[in-house]
Formats: C-alpha cells, sequence, structure tokens
C-alpha cells in the first residue's frame, strides 16, 4: 500500500502562483511514476504532469504546458506542482496519484490516490 497525502491548495488570484506537495509514505520503493489530476465542478478528472520515479522524465498536458512544472525530492519522498500564471480555468481539486506497475510515463493509470487539495483561482 502507498499513501499519498497533498497539501498547499488555497485561493489565489489569477496570475498567481501556487505551489502543491504530495507527501508519499508505506511501499514507496514500489512507485515507479507519480501524476498531477485535477476535476472541476461538473466535468471529469484530467491529467496534468507526470514525473518517474527518478525524476528522469516528465510529461504535461497541452493545458498546462510552459505554466506548471512538476519536481520530485526522493529524500523526501515528496512530489510539488509549481502553478504558475493560474488563470480561472484551473479552477479544481488537484489529485496526487502513484503508479507501482511500472507503466508508460504516458499511460494514466494509476493504483493509488490521494483525497485531493482544493485550488481556487480567482478572476
Amino acid at each position: 500500500q502507498v499513501q499519498l497525502v497533498e497539501s498547499g491548495g488555497g485561493l489565489v488570484q489569477a496570475g498567481g502562483s501556487l505551489r502543491l506537495s504530495c507527501a508519499a509514505s508505506g511501499r514507496t520503493f514500489s512507485v515507479s511514476k507519480q501524476g498531477w489530476f485535477r476535476q472541476a465542478p461538473g466535468k471529469e478528472r484530467e491529467f496534468v504532469a507526470a514525473i518517474t520515479w527518478s525524476g528522469g522524465s516528465t510529461y504535461y498536458a497541452d493545458s498546462v504546458k510552459g505554466r506548471f512544472t512538476i519536481s520530485r525530492d526522493n529524500a523526501k519522498n515528496t512530489v510539488y506542482l509549481q502553478m504558475n500564471s493560474l488563470k480561472a480555468e484551473d479552477t479544481a481539486v488537484y489529485y496526487c496519484a502513484a503508479d507501482t506497475f511500472g507503466r508508460p510515463i504516458v499511460v494514466h493509470t494509476y493504483d493509488y490516490w490521494g483525497q485531493g487539495t482544493q485550488v481556487t483561482v480567482s478572476s
């Protein structure tokens, strides 16, 4: 089992920045990649960004490319999502996820999920 806890959400004005954190615990040695997803009210959950456990590869949704950066600190078992130039349409609950089956980074299938953290961008 892998446990994931997100933090760092909040209310920010359009154009501002936030950094989300996702702390992993449990069988973290089994994690091959981690990702961030988001779900806005009335919409399906969508992929945002992913990073391999080594940090050597990253992958982004077109909607956030150039504005968001995913990174990790393996010493802390923590993944970050730095979000800059935020827009009202970035408003959503953001979820952290972990893959323990070694799927390619472009495959958006994950085995463990956090509870989510709310990000609200006011226009």
